[in-house]
C-alpha cells in the first residue's frame, strides 16, 4: 500500500521546525519537536511497549520510490498508529553539507498495511545511496506520541531512469529541436596526443571508453555504456562543422555514411543543459546486433532513423542509392558510436579556431532548475 499523500518531507535550510510550520500537519510538526528525546519532558511514555521494526526489507526500487516492509513482535501491535521513517543520503565526504538536498528527511506515515511504497521526487534522487531507519509510534489523546526505539539502519541505492522517464525527456527535447539541417560528416576533436596514441599503441584505432557522468543524474548509460563521442552539428551559414571546439585542436572527420546507415540503430540517451542557454541531446548510434545495440535495446527509447527530430539517415530522392543526413538545428548533439573506429576511414587535421574549454561537457552537471529539460522524477 502506498503512503497516503506521501508522508511529509521535513527538509529545510532553516531549523528543522521553522522550515515546515506553514505547510506540514500537526503529526509532522510534533515529530520534529519530539525527535531524539525519549522522555525529556515526561510527555513521551511507554517507550518499551511499542515493538521495534526488525528485519527491514527494501524492494521495488525505482529512481524516485521504493517499497519497505519489516517484521514486528505482536505485543502492542494494535496500538501502533504511525510509522516514523528516517531517510538520509549516505555519507559522502565530497558532498556539500549545506546544500538543501543533503538535509536529513523525516517522514511520518499512518500505520498502513505493509509493504508500503515511499514515493517522492522532491526528496528521492535517482542513482543515489540512502540509509533508512524506522520507528513505530502511537498517537496519544493529547496529540503527543509514544515511540519505539529506532530500528537498525538499512542501506540501498535508487535506480536509473526507466524507459518511461526517458520518453518524457525525449518529448521535451523534441519540442525545442528546431528545423533539420543537412550534414555530411561526423567529427571528433581531441588533442594531438590522443591521435598519436591511437596510431602508436592502439593499431591506428580509436577505442571505446565508458561514458562519463555528464547529463541527467538518472541516465542509465552513464558509467556503463562504452562508446566514442562524435559531433555532427554544422554552422547554419556555411553548412560545415565549426572551427572552434572545447576538446582539442585536432579533428578526425569521417563520412557520415561510414558510421550511419540503414544497418544502424539509433537511441535517445539524454537531454540536459549546464546552466546556459544551450541544450544538449545525447544519442547512441549502434550497428545492429552489436554489443552496444543490445545494451541500448533494454534501456533506451529507439528512434526511427528516417523520421525523428534529431538525426536522420534517408535514401536520396535521386534514386541512386546514396544517403542523405540531417541534424537538428537548435540543440547540440552528442552522438555516441558504440564501436571502434579505424583512423584510416577518415582524416585527421588541425582546426583553425579556438579551444573553448568553457563549453566542455565532460562530467557536466545538469541544471536541476531548468524547466525545459527536467522532468518531475528525481532531481
Amino acid at each position: 500500500m502506498e503512503v497516503p499523500a506521501m508522508a511529509h518531507n521535513i527538509t529545510s535550510p532553516l531549523s528543522p521546525c521553522e522550515g515546515m510550520m506553514k505547510d506540514l500537519s500537526l503529526d509532522a510538526l510534533q515529530l520534529c519537536e519530539r525527535d531524539g528525546s525519549k522522555s525529556q519532558d515526561g510527555t513521551i511514555s511507554e517507550l518499551e511497549e511499542l515493538p521495534v521494526p526488525q528485519n527491514i526489507k527494501i524492494s521495488n526500487i525505482t529512481c524516485d520510490s521504493f517499497k519497505i516492509c519489516w517484521d514486528m513482535e505482536p505485543r502492542s501491535k494494535e496500538r501502533i498508529t504511525h510509522y516514523f521513517i528516517d531517510l538520509n543520503k549516505k555519507e559522502n565526504k565530497n558532498s556539500n553539507k549545506f546544500k538543501h538536498k543533503d538535509v536529513p528527511t523525516k517522514l511520518v506515515a499512518k500505520a498502513v498495511p505493509l509493504p508500503m511504497t515511499v514515493r517522492g521526487h522532491w526528496f528521492l534522487s535517482p542513482r543515489t545511496e540512502y540509509t533508512v531507519a524506522v520507528q513505530t509510534a502511537s498517537k496519544q489523546t493529547d496529540g503527543d506520541y509514544a515511540i519505539s526505539e529506532w530500528s537498525e539502519i538499512i542501506e540501498f541505492c535508487t535506480a536509473d531512469y526507466s524507459p518511461v522517464h526517458l520518453n518524457q525527456l525525449l518529448q521535451k527535447a523534441e519540442v525545442i529541436a528546431g528545423r533539420m539541417l543537412r550534414f555530411s560528416v561526423f567529427y571528433r576533436n581531441q588533442n594531438k596526443e590522443y591521435f598519436d596514441r591511437a596510431r602508436e599503441t592502439q593499431e591506428n584505432r580509436m577505442l571505446q571508453a565508458v561514458k562519463d557522468n555528464s547529463g541527467s543524474h538518472g541516465s542509465p548509460i552513464s558509467g556503463k555504456l562504452e562508446g566514442i563521442y562524435f559531433s555532427c552539428n554544422t554552422e547554419f551559414n556555411t553548412g560545415k562543422p565549426p572551427q572552434d571546439s572545447p576538446y582539442g585542436r585536432h579533428r578526425f572527420e569521417v563520412r557520415a555514411d561510414t558510421l550511419f546507415s540503414p544497418d544502424s540503430n539509433l537511441y535517445f540517451g539524454d537531454f540536459y543543459c549546464m546552466y546556459t542557454a544551450y541544450h544538449y541531446v545525447i544519442l547512441v548510434l549502434a550497428p545492429k546486433g552489436s554489443t552496444g545495440d543490445e545494451f541500448c535495446k533494454q534501456r533506451l527509447p529507439a528512434l526511427d532513423i528516417t523520421d525523428n527530430r534529431f538525426l536522420t539517415c534517408k535514401q536520396d530522392e535521386k534514386g541512386d542509392g546514396s544517403l542523405v543526413f540531417h541534424h537538428a538545428q537548435d540543440v547540440i548533439l552528442e552522438v555516441i558510436y558504440t564501436e571502434q573506429v579505424d583512423l584510416a576511414v577518415g582524416t585527421v587535421a588541425e582546426i583553425s579556431g579556438h579551444q573553448l574549454m568553457s563549453m566542455s561537457t565532460v562530467n557536466a552537471k545538469k541544471d536541476p532548475s531548468c524547466k525545459t529539460c527536467n522532468i518531475s522524477v528525481g532531481r
